[in-house]
């Protein structure tokens, strides 16, 4: 009898988890195929490797710190200055840098076992943040997300666009004097978002996204993942317009992570493949 019932519960247990691993890939769109939308002009760059960063997120040993380095024009290379760590700087995907040593940064996993941070996100836990740093100051300013993943802030400073990859949203957020942060709108995109930038001229916020990030996880050369990037104009109006600058089922671009405007041309970047240069 005892048998008969830890079979039974076994049973139902395997049943649960199955219902949510089905909800899970529901809400990544993981039966999702790209309709292509690409502009004529469009040319992948090749070798493209000496991207220069002053703030680097990095994760050294499974943790995570933010490396600080000045930039020498004359000898054109990187000094290192110093390395931030802190406790809450844990699981960290991305950061805005404000002013010397300020910045935000997003938590994209509450859990740092990788076993665990699939059942997270899998539950869809809301446990992960945006917190602020200074020397003087860390605090966790926004919290609630999915998976808060890019960040970035506009042009003014007054506000602050974060992605919440899993949720397929961005978080329209106002800055306070404080560093505290006010959301004010979340903008559906049905999409998964990665990392955004701001278009310098417009304001409009533009979105690297995963079309089926399930494609990214198992990679398969036969059945590539596509990439998408979306251009969010109007951010603060009532009705903000959402339009496709670029979409792609893998032939050209696999796993887009970034896009950046600038002067009418468009640098579409990706988590592992190549980087493509557009003049819109």
């Amino acid at each position: 009898m005892g048998k008969l019932v830890a079979l039974v519960l076994l049973g139902v247990g395997l049943s649960l988890v199955g219902e949510m691993f089905l909800a899970f890939r529901e809400r990544v769109n993981a039966s999702r195929e790209v309709e292509p939308v690409e502009p004529e002009n469009c040319h992948l760059i090749e070798e493209l490797d000496n991207t220069v960063y002053l703030y680097v997120v990095n994760h050294p040993h499974m943790k995570s710190t933010v490396e600080i380095f000045k930039f020498e024009e004359q000898q054109r290379s990187l000094v290192y200055l110093k390395t931030i760590k802190h406790e809450l700087l844990k699981s960290v995907n991305d950061i805005v840098v404000l002013g010397p040593e300020q910045f935000y940064a997003t938590r994209d996993h509450y859990f740092t076992n990788s076993l665990l941070s699939f059942f997270e996100m899998i539950l869809d836990l809301r446990w992960t943040y945006v917190l602020f740093y200074s020397p003087r100051e860390v605090k966790v300013v926004a919290k609630g997300f999915c998976s808060a993943n890019g960040i970035t802030v506009s042009a003014d400073q007054k506000y602050v666009y974060v992605a919440d990859v899993a949720a397929k949203n961005i978080h329209i957020m106002e800055k306070h004097d404080n560093w505290d942060l006010t959301q004010l709108k979340v903008i559906q995109l049905g999409t998964l978002v990665d990392n955004l930038t701001v278009d310098p001229a417009t304001g409009d916020i533009l979105a690297g996204c995963h079309p089926n990030p399930m494609k990214l996880l198992n990679y398969n050369p036969e059945d590539p993942p596509g990439s998408e990037v979306l251009r969010i104009q109007n951010v603060l109006s009532e009705k903000p317009r959402v339009s496709t600058v670029y979409a792609n089922n893998g032939s050209v671009l696999q796993g887009t992570s970034v896009a950046s405007v600038y002067h009418g041309k468009i640098l579409i970047g990706t988590v592992f493949h190549k980087t493509l240069y557009c003049e819109l």
